[in-house]
């Protein structure tokens, strides 16, 4: 029986995985697939790269980020038993590493490392794991980027470059037997440092002054800055190499002595397993989905009531874009609620694609027309869209009020509120929630604990990059945001997740479960009973006032909202009516006797007198006057309301002029004219120019047709199977192209040349090939150029010739093709496997 050799470079490795393995590859770093990889050697090489494996870093939890640090410090390859001993330490420490934690470290490296040989990070059998280089570098210390551990160089870098005559001195400090070799000094020095007795007795016999020093570099970071004359402890430990020189001011604790300091441990709280969530409180399932329920209903209400603001055309758009501070703060003002809710109503709203800019030239928002479609749905449904879309919005309105990058105020609907790590956030915590026990309120601090375990690289400095230590002990970076930027997410779901009632009482409701695990329509299905049935009635009372005792079903709520004014909101809307909500439903074509109709029809209680009296005195007076463009013009058939116009003082500002005796006109247009007769307490009506009353239709104004914001993907999107099966195969079929072997033909320049380089045969040679190819169904290797001048190498199986084609199944692209015989730059034949 054969041997099977272990794998020399990170390629063979690849090469000898399965289909599935190489599939998991490029599922968990889908950014190798863009473009496909040719062979495996170029998948090898792309997944080596810098920006490659930053990103593969970024997504390892803390157990195998640490377990790729152990082994950037590891000699090159490590034993299993060593990565081990690097997470476990040597037992020999003063009590800190207990034995559960050793056990908790030896369960989990298994499958830590699992992951990192799925990620092509490591490769190797257990005997020798490899680091990929790329990693190794930026994880590994150095003066400028220390590493993660805490450690820094080993004996032989830090030495590297001192006198002969120097690691003399510091072997006989130490008591070993001098050498003139330098090579022996340094190794005896470390054989020294890693030998537990010997270190345990020179450590004895320093100084206290000196331990102290130590103690203050050993678990980082381990460089020091010492002065020309450095005070007795320091130079104690400098003349015997426990700190070795880096600069003339900077001194290096040796990886070696810090790892005997350290009781053999890399890390000083190796994180096996994660965080457990804790629970504040638990609460009636029941309970929670009635809450989360009432907060739907709410969210229903406030996104229809912003549209309703927005109904005639909104706020102008800031040239920047987004809204102003002002229009922000009106809008809150408008729904009654701090404006940093009403920016997370407002943005939601965009980003379900019920809110746009109406492209004209005086760019406003408005309702776009997806805006009544979502209407007229049922309540349940309008929800499920809601909850979809913020799911997977990019745009945090969290961070508005706050200032980008160049301290630039960021404003609701601007252009810089886009974060690409923010569905995922949102995912994991709503995940974390569905975790735990129906109706249980995690605890914030210990999710948040969590989701940092779960990316501790996430949103902070690339590995190997400076880090500036905060109050907290974190890290920042990536400018104001730095590693804090998906705790900051995560909070702001927890506050957005409550508003929009998929969580109930800080708990995760059964409909938005439903709608996380099993789609939009068991999420409406769950819900609908839970919200209340829309009224077709209100209650009508004396005072000028109607009552709605619940939800108003639409036809209804859309025509009350005309004809009066909301005064309160809670479990039951007052609406108040005056003079100006009615002539605002008389302006929208209503007549008195329609208005009288309507409440008579859906009032519970009878038509109060003084509302029926409202209604006439409004309608008897509702387009006495007129007005056109004359500019404008103010025409009425009783003269001596013309003549009471003229006279009044608050009419000077018009300029009016009399035309006719029923004639007025006026510089001013037909619209500051039109309020201002209305301020004076006329009630006049605009008029078209044939002289008919133009009616004002209620929400007229919509945008263009718009599809929502598509999300800013974090990085490049997770392939299907579909793909990922497609990829694995054109990766195996251009890798045996690359690697398969070729008859060689001494007298014939079809002989393959350099490794990379195309087949070349004259084009009789290359037709008697394939057609040769074609009749005994032999596969070939050929050299194709195609009609854009890219060159590719091809495994093919010809299966016919003629008319200047050969028609072939081509083991590289996994289908049939057809290919001009002019573009085959060669063909050679394939050699048969012993």
């Amino acid at each position: 029986m054969g041997t099977t050799t272990p794998p020399r470079t990170l390629a063979e490795a690849l090469r000898a995985r399965g289909d599935d393995s190489l599939a998991g590859l490029l599922r968990a770093r889908p950014d190798l697939l863009n473009p496909v990889p040719n062979d495996i050697t170029q998948l090898a090489t792309r997944a080596g790269t810098r920006a490659s494996v930053v990103r593969a870093l970024e997504h390892l939890d803390r157990f195998a980020l640490q377990t790729a640090e152990a082994l950037a410090v590891a000699p090159d390859p490590a034993p299993y038993d060593t990565l081990l001993s690097l997470l476990t330490g040597d037992g020999l420490d003063d009590g800190e590493q207990h034995d559960d934690a050793g056990a908790a470290i030896t369960a989990a490296l298994p499958g830590a490392l699992a992951t990192l040989r799925e990620q092509a990070l490591v490769w190797g059998e257990d005997d020798r794991l490899r680091l990929v280089r790329t990693a190794r570098e930026l994880l590994a210390p150095s003066p400028q980027h220390p590493s993660p551990t805490g450690l820094g160089p080993t004996v032989a870098e830090a030495t590297a470059g001192m006198s002969p005559g120097r690691l003399q001195e510091i072997l006989t400090a130490t008591g070993l037997p001098a050498t003139h070799d330098p090579v022996s000094a340094v190794a005896a020095l470390s054989a020294l440092f890693t030998d537990r007795t010997r270190m345990a007795e020179l450590l004895d016999s320093a100084p206290v002054e000196a331990l102290s020093v130590l103690d203050r570099l050993v678990w980082g970071p381990p460089y020091g800055e010492v002065t020309p004359n450095p005070t007795p402890p320091v130079k104690w430990l400098r003349d015997r190499g426990l700190l070795l020189p880096v600069s003339t001011r900077t001194v290096v604790l040796p990886r070696e002595a810090a790892l005997h300091l350290r009781a053999g441990r890399a890390h000083r709280v190796p994180e096996p397993v994660p965080p457990a969530l804790a629970a504040v409180a638990e609460r009636d399932p029941q309970a929670v989905d009635r809450a989360a329920a009432g907060q739907a209903f709410t969210a229903l209400a406030t996104v229809e009531e912003l549209l309703k603001l927005w109904n005639g055309g909104g706020p102008t758009i800031l040239r920047a874009g987004g809204l102003s501070v002002r229009e922000l703060k009106r809008t809150a003002t408008a729904l009654d609620v701090p404006e940093p809710i009403a920016a997370f109503w407002v943005e939601l709203a965009y980003g379900a694609g019920l809110l746009a800019s109406d492209g004209e030239t005086d760019e406003r928002y408005a309702p776009t027309p997806a805006s009544d479609e979502w209407l007229d749905l049922p309540a349940a449904d309008r929800w499920t869209h809601l909850a979809t879309a913020w799911l997977a919005a990019t745009r945090t309105p969290g961070l508005v009020g706050g200032q980008d990058a160049k301290g630039r105020a960021l404003s609701a609907l601007g252009p810089e509120l886009d974060r690409s790590a923010a569905p995922d956030v949102r995912r994991r915590v709503l995940a974390l929630f569905a975790g735990l026990p129906p109706g249980t309120a995690p605890d914030p601090e210990t999710l948040l604990r969590r989701l940092r375990w779960e990316r501790p690289l996430r949103g902070g400095p690339a590995p190997g990059a400076p880090a500036a230590p905060s109050p907290g002990g974190t890290t920042s970076g990536g400018g104001a945001e730095g590693t804090d930027l998906r705790s900051r997410l995560a909070l702001w779901t927890l506050n957005e997740a409550e508003l929009l009632g998929i969580t109930g009482r800080g708990a995760l409701s059964s409909q938005a479960r439903a709608l996380l695990e099993e789609g939009e329509r068991a999420a409406a299905v769950r819900l609908a009973p839970l919200l209340p049935e829309p009224l077709d009635h209100v209650l009508l009372q004396a005072d000028l006032t109607a009552v709605a005792p619940g939800p108003l079903e639409r036809p209804l709520a859309d025509m009350l909202s005309v004809l009066a004014d909301v005064e309160s909101k809670g479990g039951a809307t007052v609406y108040r009516f005056t003079p100006g909500s009615v002539r605002r439903a008389l302006d929208a074509g209503r007549a008195a006797t329609d208005l009288h109709a309507f409440l008579a029809a859906h009032s519970r209680t009878p038509v109060p007198q003084p509302l029926s009296y409202l209604i006439d005195d409004v309608a008897r007076r509702h387009g006495h006057l007129r007005i056109g463009a004359a500019s404008a013009y103010v025409r009425c058939d009783d003269e001596a309301v013309l003549n009471e116009i003229l006279a009044d003082r608050r009419s000077t500002g018009l300029r009016l002029r009399r035309l006719a005796p029923t004639v007025l006109a006026s510089q001013a247009d037909p619209g500051p004219l039109l309020e201002a007769l209305r301020d004076m307490g006329y009630a006049p009506a605009a008029e078209s120019a044939d002289g008919d009353v133009l009616i004002t239709r209620a929400g007229a104004r919509r945008t263009p047709p718009r599809t929502p914001p598509v999300p800013v993907p974090e990085g490049p999107p997770v392939p299907d199977d579909t793909l990922l099966g497609a990829a694995v195969r054109a990766i195996r079929a251009g890798d045996t192209a690359a690697t398969v072997a070729r008859k060689e033909t001494p007298d014939s320049p079809s002989s393959p040349g350099p490794s990379g380089a195309l087949p070349r045969t004259t084009p009789a040679e290359t037709l008697a090939t394939v057609q040769a190819a074609a009749m005994t169904g032999a596969t070939v290797w050929i050299g194709y150029v195609n009609a854009d001048g890219a060159a590719s190498q091809r495994v093919i199986a010809p299966v016919r010739v003629e008319g200047g084609f050969v028609t072939a199944y081509d083991h590289t692209a996994d289908e049939i093709r057809t290919y001009p015989l002019h573009r085959i730059t060669g063909v050679a034949e394939l050699a048969e496997e012993a």
